[in-house]
């Protein structure tokens, strides 16, 4: 018997009496081995399992230690019959139990249910998928697990052991509050004393504290639209009313239907669905409006780590000399999922408020945790490791941008944004984004719906969303390739095609007449401009504006009738081919399958003429 119910697994991390211990734990909880039972003596179990007898004499004394098993005697060892008593009901009571919790509730008695926000972002066996382009969800590779181990190990000390636990009255562990206030905060511009910080359970519980302050049934707030469902429901649940702010490309709209707000929310620094960063126009306005008109804002900073191109804006908090901003934002998502801690930074008469409520829901976030996490930051790990995650992520990021440029030139747009750790993608007219969802789905690739982030029923359908925390840099280009000759199959009966397309196509000689020193162009997918200069000489010259501005340097050629390119770096290096329409001052490329690929501006009176619009733009 006690063969089959205890494996002894040789590759285990855990000692051999560890194991034998852990079974037999196993087996008395789930009744396997019952109360009362009495176990073979130590010499016939260690022959049994084919170990020494000292472990399993070892095992059964810790056992016995810990109240498992009692020794009766001339008689043996036995199942303690004591431990599960006043803990199980008889058999015909615990039938009776079940009959009785099979029957349903009226869901009138529920009167704090929660409805549901649509689809979640990713299916719960996501990491099966070759290409999960899934936003909040980390392949396992990324978490620092010896330096944590470390940190925790720190924590878990005698002497840290009593310093963190006599801090109990304090409620939150005082070297946390000094470590964020010291080394987090100052990268977003915000000075805090420890009165002015809480620590939360993740930011969801922040949310949650600052809604059962700040929001009541009289209450109106804002919120932005696309944004992140999580915040409407928790002021549905309050019975507050609701402005829908709409977001453009210098994040959400500032305007007079403010005017009548008690609180706005908002994400600033990379916008809750779209990625977006809100301007400094649009920060300085917000909080002259909140100052003017009376209402606090309320700025979730969940992603304030991953600006990519130039130095991140400063935190609205650390603009504010009305005290309008509660802030809040949390360790690195990474962390988060195992650790769950993140903080609010207020005034003071609003933590004292918010400990009030943080005692009656949840006391405080665990102590072991909070010191592990201070020593996690007191020892250089957080610094060290987000250096490493935002290099992890910005190649990723970079390389998601260029395989949407390559492979969906002109199918999709993805707006200009400057960091964050997703794309949110608009894609054809036609495009039906739930179906393109699953579909992709069929063939490995993860996107992620975008319907729950909007109030309203009715919303562009024709938009999806893909992150770079869950999928390894490698796979990014063939998942993006798959998916843009999926998007090119669902919607090639609207697109133009090389039979139908409006211009005229270019012959071997038109090519070669027309092309040297000639200028194109064109918009990337993620909202700059490129031009490409054609030389005579066959040099190709590349440049892109904006943030993050990129130069490149191929060679192009005419043959058999079509275009040919090759840049150094661009395009993967590899070498194009198209067919060439001009339809005024436009050029359209398209491919071996006569698909449309991007179209251009053409300026072919010289560089001059082509330079002075690109200054112009």
């Amino acid at each position: 018997m006690y063969r089959q119910l205890i494996h002894i697994d040789p590759n285990s991390s855990d000692s051999l009496q560890q194991q034998i211990r852990q079974k037999l734990v196993e087996g008395i909880l789930i009744g396997a081995i019952e109360p009362n039972q009495k176990l073979p003596s130590s010499r016939r179990l260690a022959q049994e399992l084919q170990v020494s007898r000292n472990t399993i004499v070892l095992v059964y004394q810790t056992l016995k230690d810990e109240g498992y098993l009692v020794t009766r005697e001339r008689s043996g060892i036995f199942v303690n019959d004591q431990l599960k008593q006043g803990s199980l009901l008889s058999v015909a009571k615990e039938s009776e139990l079940i009959t009785k919790t099979t029957k349903r509730l009226s869901k009138s008695k529920f009167s704090g249910a929660v409805a549901l926000t649509g689809n979640g972002s990713a299916a719960s066996n996501w990491q099966e998928f070759p290409y999960p382009f899934i936003d909040g969800k980390y392949d396992t590779e990324l978490y620092p697990t010896k330096e944590w181990r470390e940190a925790l190990l720190k924590a878990s000390t005698s002497s840290e052991i009593y310093q963190w636990s006599s801090t109990q009255g304090l409620e939150d562990d005082p070297l946390l509050l000094d470590e964020i206030r010291n080394k987090i905060l100052p990268r977003r511009g915000i000075q805090a004393g420890r009165n002015e910080i809480l620590i939360t359970s993740g930011s969801q519980q922040a949310l949650f504290l600052l809604c059962e302050l700040l929001v009541s049934s009289r209450s109106r707030v804002a919120v932005e639209e696309p944004g992140y469902p999580e915040i409407r429901q928790l002021i549905q649940r309050k019975g507050a009313g609701m402005r829908h702010q709409t977001v453009d490309a210098q994040g959400m709209v500032i305007d007079d239907d403010l005017a009548d707000c008690d609180l706005v929310y908002c994400t600033p620094s990379h916008q809750t669905p779209t990625s977006v960063t809100m301007s400094m126009a649009r920060r300085d306005q917000l909080l002259s409006q909140a100052h003017q008109q009376d209402f606090l804002i309320v700025e979730d900073d969940f992603e304030f780590e991953s600006n990519f191109l130039g130095q991140p804006h400063p935190a609205l908090r650390s603009l504010d000399s009305h005290n309008r901003v509660v802030y809040l934002s949390c360790l690195s998502k990474v962390l988060v999922a195992g650790v769950q801690i993140g903080f609010i930074v207020a005034a003071p008469q609003v933590i004292d408020e918010l400990k009030k409520l943080r005692k009656l829901i949840a006391r405080h976030p665990p102590l072991l945790n909070q010191r592990a996490v201070a020593y996690f930051l007191a020892l250089g790990h957080y610094d060290a490791y987000m250096m490493q995650l935002h290099k992890t992520f910005f190649e990723r990021w970079l390389t998601l941008r260029e395989a949407l440029n390559i492979y969906l030139p002109d199918s999709i747009d993805t707006g200009p944004i400057e960091g964050g750790t997703a794309y949110w993608i608009v894609g054809p007219e036609q495009l039906d984004g739930e179906h393109l969802r699953e579909q992709a789905s069929a063939q490995g690739i993860l996107i992620e719906p975008v319907k729950r982030y909007f109030s309203s029923p009715t919303y562009p359908t024709n938009c999806f969303r893909m992150g770079v925390t869950s999928i390894r840099e490698q796979n990014i280009r063939e998942g993006v390739r798959k998916l843009a000759k999926l998007i090119f199959e669902l919607t090639s009966k609207y697109d133009e095609k090389l039979s139908n397309a409006k211009g005229k196509l270019l012959s071997h000689q038109e090519l070669q007449s027309l092309l040297p020193n000639s200028t194109l162009k064109c918009q990337m997918v993620y909202g700059v401009s490129c031009t490409i200069e054609l030389l005579e000489d066959g040099t190709m010259l590349g440049r892109t504006s904006g943030k993050g501005k990129e130069e490149d340097v191929g060679k192009w050629w005419i043959e058999d009738g079509r275009y040919y390119r090759q840049w150094q770096l661009w395009g993967y290096a590899e070498v194009g081919s198209f067919y060439v329409i001009k339809d005024g001052s436009e050029i359209k490329w398209f491919d071996e399958n006569y698909r449309l690929i991007r179209q251009l501006e053409f300026y072919g009176a010289g560089l001059e003429t082509a330079k002075s619009a690109d200054e112009e733009t």
